[in-house]
């Protein structure tokens, strides 16, 4: 509603409507990037640790199974030291939700993902609230993770660039090739000879590299959103209609540029 004070602007009802969506969507902006400055992340933690800023480290864990929940809600708070105290924040099986993006972003925690993946919207939504997401497979490499961050010895070299997302939607088996998975590109672009994640209900059942990929009867180097394909992956032939190939690739960065 409008202020006392406040001017007019005579305009048609398409222009008004557009004036009146982008000056939200610049206060939306503005406003998460207000929120995301203030968020903890592990490559911050030690510095906001040196600043006082930080007594404690909030920790929402998903796993795949019951048993990796337990374990690491038992490990990860003994991790905790003189500055700082692990508190879970909760523990559950499944794939990383928006519930859980929401929950952490309300308790400026961060999301730990053993062995699951975080759904699309998920994503999206991580990335607009500034939330630290962190994806493990083995258990020792993820405390020792924590604790290189809590002593800022975390001076990741590795980083992970997402391409794209396709589903499947057939299977098919070929002579000499294997089994080959009919997908339906979901977002991002997918690329021949890039890492692949496969996953089936929110949970990673193999990662691997894309040995195939067809257009039709054409091999290709790329297959773009909302275009089908076919996918073959290194040593796999155990996919199933409705599993998801997520797409990536592993960058080297110098030190310097990868603790930027």
């Amino acid at each position: 509603m409008p202020d006392a004070g406040d001017q007019f602007q005579v305009a048609d009802e398409a222009k008004a409507r557009h004036i009146v969506e982008y000056r939200q969507a610049k206060l939306r902006e503005t406003a998460l990037a207000k929120s995301a400055s203030g968020r903890l992340t592990l490559d911050q933690l030690h510095e906001q640790l040196k600043a006082g800023e930080v007594k404690e480290l909030p920790i929402l864990i998903k796993a795949d199974v019951q048993g990796s929940v337990e374990v690491l809600s038992e490990m990860l708070p003994k991790l905790s030291t003189d500055q700082v105290k692990l508190k879970i924040v909760r523990a559950s099986v499944g794939g990383i939700t928006e519930a859980d993006v929401l929950l952490a972003s309300a308790a400026n925690a961060i999301i730990v993902g053993f062995n699951v993946r975080a759904d699309r919207k998920a994503s999206e939504i991580a990335q607009q609230e500034g939330v630290d997401l962190r994806f493990h497979t083995i258990i020792y490499e993820l405390t020792d993770e924590l604790k290189k961050a809590m002593t800022g010895l975390l001076t990741p070299v590795l980083k992970e660039a997402y391409l794209g997302r396709a589903e499947v939607r057939d299977t098919f088996r070929v002579k000499g090739t294997g089994m080959i998975a009919g997908c339906m590109v979901q977002d991002g672009t997918i690329k021949r000879d890039a890492e692949v994640r496969v996953i089936r209900d929110s949970v990673v059942v193999y990662t691997g590299r894309i040995v195939s990929l067809r257009r039709f009867k054409d091999d290709v180097n790329e297959v773009r959103n909302g275009f089908e394909c076919g996918i073959g992956i290194s040593n796999f032939n155990d996919i199933k209609t409705g599993d998801l190939l997520e797409c990536f690739v592993i960058e080297r960065l110098a030190p310097a540029a990868a603790s930027a």
